[in-house]
């Protein structure tokens, strides 16, 4: 009596296109990663050549506050992104707001950093080496920063006149991915200026 081997039933994976606005800010992460490589590349590559002062230990001061709150504002986009898609529109505000305001403050602290080393210590981009890798470096990242703070703030305009409702929660959490990696850039900038460069 033979029996025949047991037949199980095919389980179908059903498989979708990844949307076409996540797919497109991958690609401009991706492109943008590559330029900030060639100027942390180029900072590395000067560290040390400049003939004559200020030297990064002599005028550079570790930003630690202004570290803190832009990852802070990372998780709390996080948690803005997380609420919209349970359709909690005004906890959703609320981090919304709160990660403006810690971007805002970290570029305020860079905008106050880039005064003293200015007025104070005599650093402009045009002084050596350190200064021209150091204010394009991290002037590069600033810029990156500004484009997501004014994003932010439009979605904060647009929220306030209750046009942000769950359905835009995919818009919204595609737009969280460009602040996480300006965090990320920072994380590598922070390393590679105040740490590394030192």
């Amino acid at each position: 009596m033979s029996t025949s081997p047991a037949t199980f039933p095919a389980t179908e994976r059903q498989w979708t296109l990844p949307s076409r606005s996540r797919v497109g800010m991958f690609c401009l992460i991706a492109a943008e990663s590559a330029v900030f490589v060639i100027f942390l590349v180029a900072y590395i590559f000067y560290i040390g050549k400049s003939l004559t002062g200020p030297t990064p230990r002599q005028v550079l001061e570790i930003p630690i506050f202004n570290t803190v709150c832009l990852l802070s504002s990372s998780l709390a986009i996080h948690f803005a992104a997380r609420a919209l898609q349970r359709g909690k529109t005004a906890t959703f505000k609320l981090f919304w707001f709160l990660t403006l305001a810690l971007g805002a403050i970290f570029l305020f602290g860079t905008g106050r950093e880039w005064h003293r080393l200015i007025y104070s210590a005599g650093l402009t981009i045009s002084t050596n080496l350190f200064g021209t890798t150091y204010y394009s470096l991290v002037g590069l990242h600033a810029f990156h920063v500004l484009a997501g703070l004014l994003g932010l703030t439009i979605v904060m305009l647009l929220a306030l006149a209750a046009k942000v409702t769950q359905e835009h929660a995919e818009h919204v959490d595609v737009f969280s991915l460009y602040w996480h990696f300006v965090d990320v850039v920072w994380v590598v900038v922070f390393t590679t200026v105040y740490v590394v460069g030192r």
